[in-house]
Order: C-alpha cells, then sequence, then structure tokens
C-alpha cells in the first residue's frame, strides 16, 4: 500500500472487543487510525500495543456528545480526513423489560443511538465536502429482530438501522456508503458488561457469547463487507438463522423467542 492508497480509518469502542479487533486487522493492513474509547490511558496502552505510532486519539464517551462537533474538527484538522468510520462503541442489556428501569433504556438510547448518530452527523459534512466515505455500523442481529431480555438493547439496534438506512438513501449521490453490522455472538466482555434492571452490570460471561466468533472473526468480516461495499453484513453461527427467519417465517421466530433459555 502507497502512501496515497493508505485509509484514515476511525473506531469507536477501540479498547476492546470488535473494536480492538478491527483496530488490529486494520493496523495490520496499512490504514492510518483514529482511536476513540472513554479512557485515554486504555487508548495509549492500545496505540503502544499496535507499535501504531502515528495513530490519533480521540477520547470520548457516547454518553455525552456535547462537544462531539469540535472534537471532529480537531481530528479532521489533525489527519487531513476520515475514509472510513466504525461504529463499534456501545453496551447491552441484560434484564426482563417489566423490570427494567427507564433510566437503562434511556442509557441504551443515548450510548448506542444519539452518541452514535451526533459522532456522525458532526463527521458527515467533512465527508461530503472531501467527496465521500464510508461508515460502518455495528449493531446486532437485535437490530433486525428481539429476543427475551434485550428489550432496551434492540429498540436502540432498531433505531440504528432505520436512521442510517435514511442517511443511505439522502447522500447516496454524495458518495456517502454504508454498511451495517449485525454480529451474532462474538467471544467479548458485552455481556458481562451488560446492564441489568437496576443498571448494573451482569458481570457474567454468558455460554453463548462464550461460544460465538472470535472478534478477529467479526473484524475480519467488517473489513471484507466494506471493501465489498456490502449494505448488510450478519457476522455468527447458527442464531444467524434468526435473521432469514425474521424475513421468510416471522411467526416461527417468535415460537422460538417464546421459548429460548437467555441470559
Amino acid at each position: 500500500m502507497t502512501a496515497a492508497d493508505r485509509r484514515t480509518v476511525w473506531i469507536t469502542g477501540a479498547t476492546s472487543g470488535i473494536g480492538k479487533a478491527t483496530a488490529v486487522a486494520c493496523h495490520s493492513g496499512g490504514d492510518r487510525l483514529i482511536l476513540s474509547a472513554r479512557k485515554q490511558a486504555d487508548l495509549e496502552a492500545l496505540r503502544k500495543e499496535l507499535h501504531a505510532e502515528d495513530a490519533v486519539l480521540a477520547p470520548f464517551d457516547l454518553a455525552h456528545t456535547h462537544d462531539i462537533t469540535a472534537l471532529v474538527r480537531s481530528v479532521w484538522t489533525q489527519t487531513g480526513g476520515v475514509d472510513v468510520m466504525v461504529h463499534s462503541g456501545g453496551i447491552s442489556q441484560r434484564s426482563r423489560l417489566i423490570d427494567t428501569s427507564t433510566d437503562v433504556d434511556r442509557l441504551m438510547m443515548e450510548v448506542n443511538y444519539f452518541g452514535t448518530l451526533a459522532l456522525t452527523r458532526a463527521l458527515l459534512p467533512h465527508m461530503i465536502a472531501a467527496g465521500g466515505g464510508h461508515f460502518a455500523v455495528v449493531t446486532s442481529l437485535m437490530g433486525l429482530f428481539s429476543a427475551p431480555m434485550r428489550s432496551g438493547y434492540a429498540g436502540a439496534k432498531h433505531a440504528m438501522h432505520g436512521w442510517f438506512e435514511a442517511l443511505r438513501a439522502e447522500h447516496h449521490d454524495d458518495n456517502i456508503r454504508v454498511t451495517m453490522v449485525s454480529p451474532g455472538f462474538v467471544r467479548t466482555a458485552i455481556s458481562i458488561n451488560a446492564l441489568t434492571a437496576d443498571g448494573s452490570p451482569q458481570g457474567s460471561m454468558d455460554d453463548a457469547t462464550e461460544n460465538g466468533l472470535s472478534p478477529a472473526q467479526c473484524a475480519g468480516a467488517i473489513l471484507k463487507a466494506i471493501e465489498r461495499n456490502k449494505a448488510l453484513v450478519t457476522p455468527g453461527k447458527k442464531e444467524v438463522l434468526g435473521y432469514w427467519l425474521s424475513r421468510f417465517a416471522p411467526g416461527l421466530l417468535r415460537r422460538i423467542a417464546r421459548r429460548a433459555k437467555v441470559t
């Protein structure tokens, strides 16, 4: 890859799970990185681990994006542009909806939906002026159908699909591309960090997540989908069947969901 061919890729949630695996894969492929997560120290540790001395660190919290326009302007000026934005930051939930605090639902929306939208909206005019760009949005199979114990999470992920499909339609002629990434189970800390009914972390790994794809496999699927400009990719194992059932046999999927043992 020549300097002229080198992409600049911005990744949120970059210090763990799918985000970190994507950062590793992008760096290995020669991309220049912009790395975002909440903690500066974790970002510095990742840059050192990757030996990515020219990686730009842009710490921020998806739950608090009031200064995001200034951050985007600073990053764009520092890097000269962003070719690919990988939205992989987020948080999950594990609780029955009747028991769940509205504060948990609001946090699902603030982090997974509103924070991601704020960053996208701030970045979009710069990409348009530069001739285009690509958004890869990590949602979940729960953005395509729903399951018990994930009501707020599924609601936020469904909302992301609706918003980004509108972006795809409105800005097609601006050369803005969108890839929705809806993974099944991936071996990350998502279930450990998932919020329960009162907002406290679940603190345990569920069996399905433990036996899911590796983050590296998911990252590989993301980068391949970006390369091929795919509208939707669903990395996963047998749980991906749920997507096809939601399209062609939704009644059967609902019966399966009612009986599923989920955590």
